[in-house]
């Protein structure tokens, strides 16, 4: 029979545990929600499309590209903790006001065309499962969730419900392995690079996306 103490140390063990998991997720999820982030309905689409032409010869820039990444996301990390200020502030302190609205008009568009080429994702994939007139109502009930959502909901309701569709994204994994791909020729391709001039000139701003100044911002 299990006394009193031991059963208290038992479950004193158990909620350190998870205080440290829920410490962990407290540090990780914004990472995984910010490198998530950009696997959109454009970036899934690159992907496949890239995959489709080059086959495994753009593995090896997935290390080149993530490093980048990386490094781009901890620097705007820590300049956000440090200063506690956004990257509009930062410009306009750093360069004057006239290149802060420049910039923003640019982020304005780029997240202006994000965003067309979110929903216009939601529509395709809601003509794929349900068919052509599903489209036309997907469209409004997801732009009325998201505004409700934003507009609505606190930041931790937001951060958590990022954080469960993030968990979408292990479906690459299954399709990975349910693909049956020569695993050798993967391995090989990821650790050696390879170079067509062609394929590399057409293909490069597109993998570079993942680490441009403007990817952050967006995130």
């Amino acid at each position: 029979m299990t006394s009193p103490k031991a059963l208290q140390r038992s479950l004193g063990a158990l909620r350190s545990r998870r205080i440290r998991f829920v410490m962990l997720l407290s540090v990780v999820g914004p990472g995984i929600i910010t490198g998530t982030v950009d696997n959109d309905a454009t970036g899934i689409t690159g992907y496949a499309l890239a995959g489709s032409h080059f086959g495994y010869d753009l593995l090896w820039l997935l290390i080149v590209t993530a490093v980048c990444l990386a490094a781009i996301q901890e620097m705007v990390a820590r300049m956000g903790t440090v200063t506690g200020k956004g990257l509009s502030d930062l410009i306009r302190e750093r360069f004057g006001v006239a290149p802060t609205v420049w910039v923003m008009i640019l982020l304005f568009i780029a997240n202006a065309a994000t965003t067309v080429a979110e929903f216009a994702g939601i529509a395709g994939a809601a003509q794929l499962l349900f068919g052509n007139v599903a489209r036309y109502i997907a469209i409004p009930v997801c732009a009325v969730f998201v505004w409700f959502l934003v507009l609505r909901g606190s930041f931790r309701i937001v951060e958590r419900m990022l954080l469960i569709l993030s968990l979408v994204f292990v479906s690459y994994i299954v399709s990975a392995v349910f693909a049956h791909p020569k695993w050798s020729e993967v391995i090989h391709h990821t650790v050696v690079p390879t170079f067509h001039f062609t394929a590399q000139r057409r293909s490069l701003p597109g993998w570079r996306s993942f680490s441009s100044p403007m990817w952050p911002t967006r995130a």
